[in-house]
Formats: structure tokens, C-alpha cells, sequence
């Protein structure tokens, strides 16, 4: 067989650029730190290194959205606890009107702070956030959600709620309706109120009301008519008479799973109502007991039907605080809710990049190596092409 001189020479031209190439792809993953630089290098490796940062993209938007969500409950909860020290600074003055001690005059200056507390809840419940959208507008952020007419309140907003997604299957609320904190809180005890008739003229005062048998309750409305000072009896909606009893100042009424008490001294024909609880708006509760003030009385029977007032007041006043505070129960589980995912996410995060790691990252000490037996090879085969192409026959003749 011959070998041509031409052909020797290709042959070793060829061999050394495998080596050159060979060479100069370990520099280039080591000046990279990376194993795979193509697709083509490990095609499997690479698809699974895809998927993770796709993986990873998705967790690091998780925690993003998470951002935003804990900022805007954040502000929800700073609002919320504002409205709190409204409403106690409200229930306080409250207290401070029905001392029997207070004249129609203080009881004015009172109704005034009462005003000023009722215009600041008006504010906070008109807040923004931080990107200028209404905090308890629900889905509607761009309007307003309280607007005054009169002495009505009006909910412009929507009961609907913004959900974030924070993981691969969670979502979290990033607020509340107005509608639930503001406008929908059960009057009297939440489950029954009680109220007096304008043209009572006794000193009948209604004082604290419980259900006794939830099970005998029938969410009707009754009426106590007082038939003497000593006697009274209970009319259904229908005006029919379902019970009767005998009355001392201070008894308490009882029928059909209820009772409230009675103090003072109602007269023949004083009525007193009972229906079930509906939802009502703070900011009426709260004006209502302004205006009540600004009226004052001008007798005894006046000074009782006040009282009652205020008394009422001071019930409705604890189921907005308790309204408040569940609210705010529910922000709080959704920021640890929030924050817990967020490590979650984290966790998952740094597992992906290991896994990442192990299928991209380059091992230095066999790449070195590598490295180091291509450089000896390439050289050995360079010395050997240059010897090989300066032989020839005429040296032998």
C-alpha cells in the first residue's frame, strides 16, 4: 500500500484539529464553569436543565406575588388597626355620655369628637395603597368605596376579593370588601335587637340581651306591650298574643329562647321591639349615637329612650369591634400563610439549583486533567508532523 507524501500530510493536518478542537472545548467549559455549552453536548441534560429554570422562573414570580400581596395586607392591617382605635375611642365616649351625671350641653361637645371619629373612619375606609387603588373597593379599585348623602352611607365598591397566586396551587386574597368590614355588621347581639317605641312615656330602659336556647329561637319579630306597670305581655308579627307575665323593675323578658332585661319603670301601653338581627353599616351606628346626643332629652321618658339609645349603641359598637377583629385574624393567617410559602418556595428553589448544578456545572479537577492530557497529546502530535513531514526517500538513496 502507498501513502502519498499529500495524503500523509492531510491525515496529520486532520488529527491535530480533532485534538485543537478537542482542546479548545475543555477551555471553553472551564473559562465557563459549565459542562454542556450546546444543546447538542448532552440533549437529554439540557431539556431537564430547561425544565428546572422554567421551575425556577415560575417560584421567583411566586415570590414576587407574594411581595405584593404581603405590602397591600400589610396596609390593610395598618388600616384596620386605625378603624380599631376609632371605634374603642368611639365606644369610650359612649360610656362617658350615658353617666348619669352628663347634661344635654356635655353630651353636645361629645357628639362633636363623635362627628370628627365618624369623618376619620369615612377616610380610612377610603384609603389607598400604594399603587393608588382603593384598599376596600374589591375588585372595583378605582372608585371610591364610601360616599355620604345625608346622614346615609353608600358602598360603591364590590364584594369581591383579588387573588394572588403564591405556589403552585395556592392562592391568597390580597384584601377585603368594604362590604364586609364596614356595611355588614349584625346589629344588636348579632343574633336579635331590641329597640323602643317613640311614644313610650314610662322609664323603661332596655339593658343586656342573650339567646338562652338557640334551638327555640325562630327569628321572628315580637313586640313586649306593657299592659300596666306591673304586667305585660308578648304579640307575635301577626299581633297575636303568644305569652303574658307579671313585671318588676330590673326583671328580665324572656320568651321563645331570648331574654333582655327591663330597668326602670315602663308605663301602660310602652312597647318594645325585638327582631333579628340585620346587617348594618358603622358609619350609621356611629352617627346615630351623635345624633342622640345632639338631641339630648327634655324628661324622664326621653332620658330613658337615650339612654336605651346609647345603651344600643354601645352593643353595635362591640360587634363592629369584633367584626374588626376577625378581619384582622384573617389578614394575619394570610401573612403567615404568605410567609410560610415563601420559604416553601425558597426551599424548592435551592433543591432546583442543585439539581441544575449537578447536570450543568463543570467537575475543574477532571476538566483539568482532561485538559492537561489534550495539551501533552496536541504537542506530542505536532513534534511527531513536523518529523514525519521532513523524511523522505532521496535521504536514503
Amino acid at each position: 500500500m502507498r501513502v502519498s507524501t499529500s495524503g500523509a500530510f492531510l491525515s496529520g493536518q486532520s488529527a491535530m484539529q480533532r485534538l485543537q478542537a478537542a482542546l479548545d472545548f475543555t477551555q471553553r467549559q472551564i473559562s465557563s464553569g459549565r459542562r454542556i455549552l450546546t444543546p447538542s453536548d448532552d440533549p437529554i441534560g439540557s431539556s431537564r436543565a430547561i425544565e428546572i429554570r422554567e421551575s425556577i422562573s415560575r417560584l421567583e414570580q411566586f415570590d414576587r406575588n407574594a411581595t405584593i400581596a404581603t405590602n397591600r395586607l400589610s396596609q390593610e392591617e395598618s388600616a384596620l388597626s386605625s378603624v380599631n382605635n376609632v371605634l374603642q375611642r368611639v365606644r369610650e365616649l359612649a360610656v362617658q355620655a350615658n353617666n348619669g351625671t352628663q347634661t344635654n350641653e356635655t353630651r353636645r361637645l361629645i357628639a362633636v369628637e363623635l362627628r370628627q371619629n365618624l369623618d376619620a373612619l369615612v377616610q380610612i375606609a377610603n384609603q389607598k395603597d400604594g399603587n393608588g387603588s382603593y384598599l376596600f373597593a374589591g375588585n372595583l379599585e378605582g372608585a371610591a368605596p364610601v360616599t355620604r348623602s345625608g346622614d346615609s352611607y353608600t358602598y360603591n365598591g364590590d364584594q369581591g376579593q383579588r387573588f394572588i397566586q403564591i405556589g403552585e396551587s395556592r392562592q391568597v386574597a390580597d384584601g377585603d370588601s368594604g362590604a364586609a368590614i364596614f356595611f355588614a355588621i349584625r346589629n344588636g347581639n348579632g343574633t336579635f335587637s331590641t329597640s323602643t317605641a317613640a311614644s313610650n312615656t314610662g322609664t323603661g330602659i332596655l339593658g343586656e340581651s342573650g339567646l338562652t336556647d338557640p334551638t327555640a329561637w325562630d327569628q321572628g319579630q315580637y313586640t313586649v306591650r306593657f299592659t300596666d306597670a306591673n304586667n305585660y305581655e308578648v304579640l307575635d308579627a301577626s299581633a297575636a298574643v303568644i305569652s303574658s307575665s307579671t313585671f318588676n323593675p330590673g326583671d328580665t323578658v324572656a320568651f321563645r329562647g331570648i331574654e333582655f332585661a327591663v330597668d326602670g319603670a315602663p308605663s301602660g301601653g310602652d312597647e318594645f321591639f325585638v327582631a333579628p338581627s340585620r346587617n348594618q353599616d358603622v358609619f350609621s351606628m356611629v352617627n346615630d349615637l351623635a345624633t342622640a346626643m345632639e338631641q339630648g332629652s327634655t324628661d324622664a321618658s326621653s332620658q330613658a329612650a337615650l339612654t336605651t339609645t346609647i345603651n344600643a349603641g354601645l352593643t353595635n359598637m362591640d360587634q363592629a369591634i369584633g367584626n374588626i377583629l376577625d378581619t384582622r385574624i384573617q389578614v394575619g393567617s394570610r401573612l403567615a400563610a404568605i410567609e410560610n410559602q415563601v420559604d416553601s418556595n425558597s426551599a424548592f428553589v435551592l433543591n432546583y439549583r442543585e439539581t441544575l448544578a449537578d447536570i450543568e456545572d463543570l467537575d475543574y479537577a477532571e476538566a483539568l486533567s482532561r485538559l492537561s492530557l489534550e495539551v501533552t497529546t496536541l504537542e506530542a502530535a505536532q513534534q511527531s508532523f513536523v518529523r514525519t513531514q521532513s523524511l523522505s526517500l532521496f535521504n536514503y538513496l
